[in-house]
């Protein structure tokens, strides 16, 4: 029973992600150099008569790298299939996927750094000749059968560009790193997503939400749907400042954008160890969190935000993170 309840929430969860996904890039908002970028590979690759070049999209996770994958597809008017890196464990598992390719067709791989490096080296012939060569049969009798490939556009995204090979990296030939959006795209944003989910809200609502979202599209529109929930039972589902940040204050994320947990983090170095430097493992154990977690999905903004320093014997925390914990140093 729990598997079928965490299934349920996971598909509700993708629904509601592909509900509030622009379709178009006039819909996309943010990442300007990016968007415009593609925009111009997209009208060259048509006047053309071509496939798109392989794109690779690297970065934070929720910043838009699968939207834009789609996106691509809309654009250029041809199928998108999609897969993972981790999914795909044997050469025959990527065979099959390419060999059902129609031209011009995208394949989208999530987190193409999680690839084996066997099925990895296959791509390399599939991505540059468009032929693979699979091997049929073993020992004596084994041989090599070379299998021709429709052009296709190879679309990866990563979490950690640096775990991906070189010999991957450097076929791709347009790599965008997205970064993290500004305050403003935000709240934009979050009005487009709040106008597809049939809630009404005015910009200092938005704003309130977009300042606590930590710089990233998904968790801004994860707030609005909380924040929906609380108009709706007791705001007359019009979500303005004083209803966000209420709603936002019954979740305990205050107004820099800080959660239960990152205040966690903070607190840990900033009482426990003195202000650091602290190894990473011992942070983790103090807080009850994986190391991995804590790493790729807590440090980047507090490092970013100016509250933590990464340094060559552990974790510092700065004077703002005192500042911001209200503890006297």
């Amino acid at each position: 029973m729990k598997e079928i309840r965490t299934a349920d929430a996971l598909n509700e969860r993708t629904a509601f992600e592909n509900r509030l996904r622009p379709k178009d890039f006039e819909g996309f908002v943010g990442q300007t150099k990016i968007r415009e970028r593609l925009m111009l590979a997209v009208h060259a690759a048509k006047e053309r008569g071509e496939s798109l070049d392989h794109v690779l999209f690297s970065g934070p996770p929720g910043l838009g790298k699968t939207t834009l994958s789609f996106i691509l597809g809309e654009a250029m008017g041809v199928n998108v299939k999609t897969t993972s890196g981790p999914v795909i464990s044997k050469p025959g598992d990527l065979a099959g996927l390419l060999t059902s390719l129609e031209p011009g067709d995208i394949v989208f791989i999530d987190e193409i750094h999680r690839m084996a490096k066997t099925v990895e080296e296959y791509l390399y012939s599939a991505m540059e000749d468009y032929t693979i060569d699979i091997m049929i049969d073993q020992g004596p009798n084994a041989r090599s059968v070379r299998l021709e490939l429709p052009r296709f556009t190879l679309v990866g995204a990563t979490t950690r560009i640096g775990l991906i090979a070189a010999p991957l990296r450097a076929r791709f030939g347009l790599v965008n790193r997205l970064s993290y959006y500004e305050a403003p795209d935000l709240a934009e944003i979050v009005k487009r997503s709040a106008a597809r989910l049939g809630v009404d809200v005015d910009p200092d609502g938005a704003m309130e939400i977009a300042s606590r979202s930590r710089g990233t599209p998904r968790i801004a529109n994860n707030l609005l749907r909380r924040v929906r929930d609380y108009a709706q039972v007791k705001a007359g589902n019009f979500v303005t400042g004083q209803v966000a940040r209420e709603a936002l204050s019954m979740l305990e994320i205050d107004p820099h954008g800080l959660d239960e947990m990152d205040r966690n983090i903070l607190e840990t170095i900033c009482v426990k160890f003195g202000g650091g430097p602290v190894g990473l493992s011992t942070i983790a154990v103090s807080v009850g969190e994986e190391p991995d977690t804590i790493e790729e999905a807590y440090e980047p903004f507090l490092i970013m935000e100016g509250y933590l320093e990464r340094t060559p014997k552990g974790r510092v925390a700065t004077p703002l993170a005192y500042e911001r914990m209200g503890i006297i140093k």
